[in-house]
């Protein structure tokens, strides 16, 4: 039944934009909102930045948002390039959404180091790569990214936003919040990273282990012949400039020396043996750290959720907003950049969304100012069953992110300009996480069917 409901949610609102004449509109036609919001006012992570890094180089490229960039309609009616949070704007009849700040502090030569600009006007405080509460996001330059990202984290816009409003919401504004999505997905970065090291040190070990192991059994005393080979490739290992050919040539010329006058000729047997060995040892340990780091990024995701929650609940209602829309995380698993992983890698990031999201719905489920929408309900369901959803392909990116097409690698430097051949336009990914504009449009119906339900629209 909710493939059947979800599937159902969604025909309707096609059915409504159609009637409606009207394709960026959530719900469109003569409709009069229950409750009239006197403004907008957003915090989050890429999924509703509105243009912080539309600046400099950016800029020069066509891009600024997460999503395919750019006014192209012309070309296909779906190609809009607008956000979810900019359809809920126009959906509730206020001014099109800004980014409240703007700016890069990345590599000055490259174009990504603009002093950074508040818009006192501008309610949007998303940033691509903000995380809940750690300030070093996804591509801020402490990652190492070039582009230095701002990533001012949620706690910092809300923070923010208070400041410039006297420390009060006025309480007539819809507050959007959409995080989360970043400590996922740093933290996934540093579990590959680790994974990726363990592995790399247990097949090295692995191959020099088998290599002189082998070498020392044409011996007349192995186990001597093995310390001696063992030293060898310890030392040329160590030396800087050291290849996997020099080793192999140190560990042969050690194994001569004690002994093995064929170590040469069946070189090329050993080698192939070693590397099957260093291959097998470095997935287990790769397999392995993964296996010890889940339980910690799980409770990581849970005090991500716990922190976004309390927040929502101090901060902002607590400061006196009434209508608070709080998006839970997506299937982050069933996207391409979660696809690309082994089926553990997969189950582990389900087990990270489903512990973040766990902790908003138990915080938030009592708050009569505060909607949860089930945005990883919906966005599952449209991985298995996208048909029903108008989406024509829901595993490959839209752009090409190639570098030499999209110089940024990512949906921040989409533009028609270089998508993929052929019709992309009912894709659900621009990238591998971020959604094209018609997948931002079916996330806007979504939300306004919660807001329906709740009885805000």
């Amino acid at each position: 039944m909710r493939h059947m409901n979800f599937a159902l949610a969604m025909m309707a609102g096609a059915i409504l934009a159609a009637c409606g004449g009207d394709s960026g509109n959530p719900q469109p036609g003569a409709q009069v909102n229950k409750v009239k919001f006197a403004s907008q006012v957003s915090f989050g992570d890429s999924l509703s930045d509105l243009g912080t890094y539309n600046v400099g180089t950016v800029k020069a490229l066509g891009g600024g948002k997460f999503t395919i960039n750019g006014d192209n309609t012309a070309v296909n009616p779906a190609l809009t390039g607008k956000n979810w949070t900019e359809l809920m704007a126009a959906q509730f009849g206020l001014p099109a959404p800004c980014p409240a700040q703007t700016g890069l502090d990345g590599n000055a030569a490259q174009g990504f180091s603009v002093p950074v600009t508040d818009h006192p006007g501008c309610l949007s405080y998303a940033q691509g790569g903000a995380r809940v509460t750690n300030p070093v996001g996804a591509g801020h330059k402490l990652t190492g990214s070039p582009v230095g990202a701002l990533t001012v984290p949620v706690v910092t816009q809300v923070k923010n936003h208070l400041a410039r409003a006297g420390g009060k919401f006025k309480g007539d504004e819809v507050v959007f919040v959409m995080a989360g999505g970043n400590d996922v997905l740093v933290n996934l970065a540093q579990l590959s990273a680790g994974g990726t090291a363990a592995g790399t040190t247990a097949g090295q070990q692995a191959f020099g282990t088998s290599l002189a192991t082998q070498l020392a059994a044409g011996t007349a005393s192995p186990a001597t012949a093995v310390r001696l080979i063992g030293l060898a490739i310890a030392t040329e290992s160590a030396r800087t400039g050291s290849t996997q050919a020099s080793i192999v040539q140190a560990a042969v010329v050690a194994a001569v020396q004690a002994g093995n006058v064929n170590a040469a000729a069946s070189v090329a047997t050993v080698v192939e043996a070693a590397t099957k060995a260093a291959s097998a040892a470095g997935a287990k340990a790769g397999e392995d750290y993964v296996t010890a780091q889940a339980p910690a990024l799980v409770a990581a995701l849970a005090t991500a959720g716990a922190e976004l929650a309390a927040l929502v609940k101090s901060q902002i209602i607590g400061n006196g907003a009434n209508y608070v829309v709080v998006n839970n995380l997506p299937d982050v698993a069933s996207t391409p950049a979660g696809l690309s992983r082994d089926a553990n890698v997969r189950a582990l990031i389900d087990r990270m969304v489903g512990a973040f999201n766990a902790q908003l719905a138990s915080a938030l489920a009592s708050e009569s100012k505060a909607v949860i929408v089930d945005v990883y309900a919906v966005s599952h369901d449209q991985a298995t069953n996208p048909g029903p959803y108008g989406l024509t392909n829901v595993s490959e990116p839209a752009c090409d992110l190639s570098e030499k097409k999209n110089p940024l690698t990512s949906a921040l430097g989409c533009t028609a300009a270089n998508l993929k051949s052929g019709d992309v336009s009912h894709y659900s990914y621009a990238d591998e996480v971020h959604p094209t504009p018609f997948n931002n449009l079916l996330l806007a119906r979504y939300v306004s069917r919660s807001l329906v339900t709740k009885g805000w629209l």
